[in-house]
């Protein structure tokens, strides 16, 4: 069940993640980014041209024509400049707000799902039973690259050391950087004076928040943001918004 879950959870991620990714399509390197800087590394948009409107999507400064599919989409006689197509996306039209909103419930859906299946396989001995690679296996590991690579599978009741070392590799490394480094953003390493922002949990929920613990508002340009308002008081700091500027626009606190 809770594999479903997750499968359910990580579909609508991406094609909500899509859509929010659409409010800025560039990715950066380093410590700044903006219009500023020469430090994209990737990149979707449109620009006019002879023929017309074209779509591009540019990777470390080299450039593709991808009209018709990213940057520039859309019915005959109705395309519009957009990141990736409105079949790519949840909701297939504009609406960063609602894209949020199905991202972090099912994110919330994934998080929970994975503590539920951790705490059981731990309790009930599959991880330790079935997922943890034992001296056997590594001695093995040799024999079953050569066999994949001749396309020789054995299927046997137990994983062998690939498969055990791509689910564990899975769940144990490629989830939990996803999670912690999608939290290493502008506004949640100002706020806490650093980049350890990856080191933190995903939300600060219910923390008295101390006048000198909130730095990053002082001086700030964004409505209402002010490190007084909130001493001594419970405060949710939208740390998701972190990486997107319309998210620290709309919704900082």
């Amino acid at each position: 069940m809770t594999h479903w879950l997750w499968a359910i959870s990580l579909f609508f991620m991406l094609l909500s993640g899509l859509q929010i990714f659409n409010a800025r399509p560039q990715l950066y390197i380093g410590k700044e980014s903006g219009f500023e800087y020469n430090n994209t590394i990737f990149a979707i948009g449109a620009e006019n041209s002879d023929a017309g409107p074209r779509g591009y999507t540019e990777i470390f400064g080299h450039r593709f024509d991808t009209t018709g599919v990213l940057g520039w989409s859309g019915p005959a006689g109705q395309e519009t400049s957009r990141a990736f197509p409105s079949w790519a996306t949840i909701p297939s039209y504009y609406d960063l707000g609602t894209a949020r909103v199905i991202h972090f419930f099912f994110a919330w859906i994934l998080a929970t799902t994975l503590i539920v299946w951790f705490v059981a396989s731990t309790v009930n001995g599959h991880l330790r039973r079935d997922l943890a690679p034992r001296l056997d296996d590594l001695k093995r590991l040799p024999q079953d690259i050569v066999d994949h690579a001749k396309l020789k599978f054995h299927h046997t009741r137990e994983y062998n050391t690939l498969q055990k070392m791509a689910y564990g590799g899975v769940l144990f490394v490629l989830l939990p950087l996803l999670i912690f480094l999608g939290l290493a953003g502008l506004f949640l390493s100002q706020l806490l004076s650093g980049r350890d922002a990856s080191e933190v949990p995903s939300a600060l929920i219910g923390l008295p928040a101390p006048q000198t613990s909130l730095p990053a508002l002082e001086g700030s340009n964004l409505p209402g943001l002010d490190s007084k308002t909130f001493a001594g008081k419970v405060t949710l700091v939208n740390v998701f918004a972190s990486w997107c500027a319309p998210c620290r626009e709309e919704h900082p606190v």
